[in-house]
């Protein structure tokens, strides 16, 4: 085959919500990044912050999608993991695996359950 394979694997992703102003409120305070941009691609979204050609994604609020703790792990970016952390539970998520270092060297992780039930990993190199 001719096809040049994907830089990354990931694309975009989406992650559920069943509010989406509370999970807009939620993660613009435990990334302490700037506003999400508000938009409506077919269902109304809430952009993380990225540079083009970088990859995106967005909280989603459809009647298609459910917010899950069983699903996949989302990793998120953080640089400042032990911040964040300290603000997972003062705006309504919950601390599922407290700050710890991955095995194998590939960095630290922080795993939450979010203000709509799901479960996402921060990571730091």
């Amino acid at each position: 085959m001719s096809e040049n394979p994907a830089a990354n694997a990931i694309h975009w992703f989406e992650i559920p919500t069943t509010d989406l102003d509370r999970a807009t409120t939620f993660y613009e305070a435990l990334l302490a990044c700037t506003k999400m941009h508000r938009a409506t691609y077919g269902y109304p979204m809430a952009v993380f912050p990225y540079a083009q050609p970088g990859i995106g994604g967005a909280l989603i609020q459809s009647p298609e999608l459910k917010p899950s703790a069983d699903g996949a792990l989302i990793y998120l970016a953080c640089q400042k993991l032990d911040e964040a952390e300290k603000r997972i539970e003062p705006n309504g998520g919950e601390v599922l695996k407290p700050y710890a270092e991955i095995p194998g060297g590939f960095g630290f992780e922080v795993i939450l359950k979010d203000t709509e039930g799901n479960r996402v990993a921060l990571h730091s190199r």
